[in-house]
């Protein structure tokens, strides 16, 4: 887990225990990755907080997922899934996007829920790349104290590719390695004589 993941835990864990109630929508309290058949899945566990309320059409996003597998999603009942590379953004939240990676976004097509604090269970995508970065996740939810929309972003971890070094890399490497063994061979023999 990144160091912004742990943090980022830790604090919803702090707010989700706390006595007075906080004003946020969704929020992303802990992911996990496991292996699978020879990929990676990313787990996520939403929380709805205390004074918010899930609608019809509220959604949450999840930016820049690298290695996204078409049709590898998972959600509790009553959740739709898309992905798109860009989009959809709540108004008044301004989260990186890089256009060339997917989104993942859920959508709840289910009854209210009204009077939150509660987990909404665990959603999930698979990715080839099990290394881990910073990213951001949007929510649009609705205010359970005079039912006004309410938009939020906060911080979460997404894959990436592991680094691989670039060709220009691999061809000096290519090219020194021999040059070393030359140079070894060389100073056996002037050693031996």
């Amino acid at each position: 887990m990144t160091r912004i993941g742990m943090v980022a835990t830790i604090a919803a864990a702090l707010w989700l225990t706390a006595a007075s109630p906080a004003r946020a929508g969704l929020l992303p309290v802990s992911y996990a990755v496991a292996p699978e058949s020879g990929q990676f899945r990313w787990t996520y566990s939403i929380v709805l907080p205390t004074d918010a309320q899930l609608r019809h059409g509220d959604y949450f996003t999840i930016y820049d997922f690298a290695g996204f597998q078409a049709a590898s999603n998972s959600q509790p009942e009553d959740w739709s899934f898309s992905s798109a590379n860009h989009g959809p953004v709540p108004p008044g939240t301004l989260p990186p996007d890089n256009a060339a990676l997917p989104n993942l976004t859920w959508r709840y097509e289910g009854p209210d829920i009204i009077g939150g604090r509660m987990g909404l269970g665990n959603f999930w995508a698979v990715s080839p790349y099990s290394t881990a970065a910073d990213s951001y996740f949007t929510a649009s939810t609705h205010r359970t104290s005079d039912g006004k929309v309410d938009n939020n972003i906060t911080p979460t971890t997404v894959p990436v590719p592991s680094a691989v070094p670039e060709p220009a890399t691999l061809a000096l490497a290519g090219l020194g390695l021999p040059l070393i063994g030359l140079a070894r061979t060389l100073r056996r023999r002037s050693s031996a004589k």
